[in-house]
């Protein structure tokens, strides 16, 4: 009897000693940041703009996780569903939006196209229940909707407009703009929201129920099928939130395959921080950012090309060490 309830003990341990690890590195970055800032204004200035990629990153990342939960299958069409939406927000412009109410009702169409995308290309293959055949059918979608960029709007670069004055702020000796802070604030604000969604609405409730237990939920009158149709939809505007703001970057330009580099940073990010936790894919985006912003600026060799292998390094790293990600659980299943 005491064996065993010692066996039973041990994985619980071994649980908290990875929180209290995972807490205490987290700490260390935090520290190793701050103090790093203080000490050097070209620092701070790298941290500020990595933060605003991260938060790019973050949104993307956080979309890919609400799919995973619900499905546990990648979504490699994250990436085009954002595209397509920011040319859709493109659109409105030139038809004489301003920007704040096209950012609106571009996440609104895109909560509507998720929905749609769902119901017509992926639930229809999903009913066999074969994971590989719901895998092939988002790079199907992938692939659909770059050839529809190219063909409604074409393939040459456009230009969106940002909607943050060109300001530049001063502290210290660093100098950052007004569009990375908005960045870091309005791609936050969208994850912050949607946890509230899902931590104190019913809908968002039943939506955590359909994708963690479906069979339960049934049971309680939950409709599975249509919670993970919102679940595509939530992720969908999401992924417009990232679209939208990384089209406002003065460093990238709008085009069939913008997105294409911020879905593999965003898939990083929800690696490292771990599939299943939302959380931890935000603060996994948020440290690849800034990584990637240190590494370019004080690191000679790590030119922007080599940005995207660093990040499959760090993946690649996660995994052989920590599988889950830095917040994801051992689950265990009976067979």
């Amino acid at each position: 009897m005491t064996a065993a309830l010692s066996t039973l003990r041990t994985p619980w341990r071994r649980v908290a000693l990875g929180q209290w690890l995972v807490a205490a590195l987290l700490a260390a970055v935090v520290v190793f940041l701050v103090v790093g800032s203080l000490q050097s204004s070209l620092f701070l200035q790298q941290t500020i703009s990595g933060l605003a990629n991260g938060g790019i990153y973050a949104s993307l990342a956080v979309a890919l996780v609400l799919i995973y939960r619900a499905t546990e299958v990648i979504n490699f069409a994250q990436g085009a569903i954002a595209t397509f939406t920011t040319y859709v927000g493109w659109q409105l412009l030139a038809w004489g939006f301003h920007y704040w109410p096209m950012f609106a009702l571009t996440i609104a169409l895109a909560f509507v196209g998720g929905f749609v995308c769902e119901l017509v290309a992926i639930r229809p293959v999903e009913r066999r229940g074969n994971v590989l055949t719901v895998v092939i059918a988002t790079i199907g979608l992938l692939i659909l909707l770059e050839g529809l960029i190219g063909r409604i709007w074409g393939n040459e670069v456009k230009f969106m407009p940002s909607p943050f004055p060109a300001r530049i702020y001063h502290l210290g000796g660093a100098a950052f703009s007004l569009q990375d802070l908005g960045t870091i604030g309005i791609s936050i604000a969208a994850v912050v929201v949607l946890w509230l969604f899902f931590r104190f609405t019913k809908v968002g409730l039943a939506m955590r129920a359909a994708a963690v237990r479906p069979a339960a939920a049934r049971l309680v009158g939950v409709r599975v099928s249509w919670m993970l149709s919102l679940g595509w939809g939530l992720a969908a505007a999401l992924g417009a939130v990232s679209g939208l703001l990384a089209a406002a970057s003065p460093s990238v330009l709008l085009q069939p395959s913008m997105m294409d580099g911020v879905l593999i940073y965003a898939f990083a990010a929800a690696v490292l921080g771990g599939l299943e936790s939302a959380a931890g894919a935000v603060v996994a985006a948020l440290l690849i950012g800034v990584l990637l912003s240190l590494l370019s600026s004080y690191v000679s060799w790590v030119t922007p090309a080599l940005l995207l292998p660093v990040a499959f390094v760090l993946m690649l790293v996660v995994l052989l060490l920590k599988p889950t990600g830095l917040f994801g659980r051992t689950r265990v299943r009976k067979v």
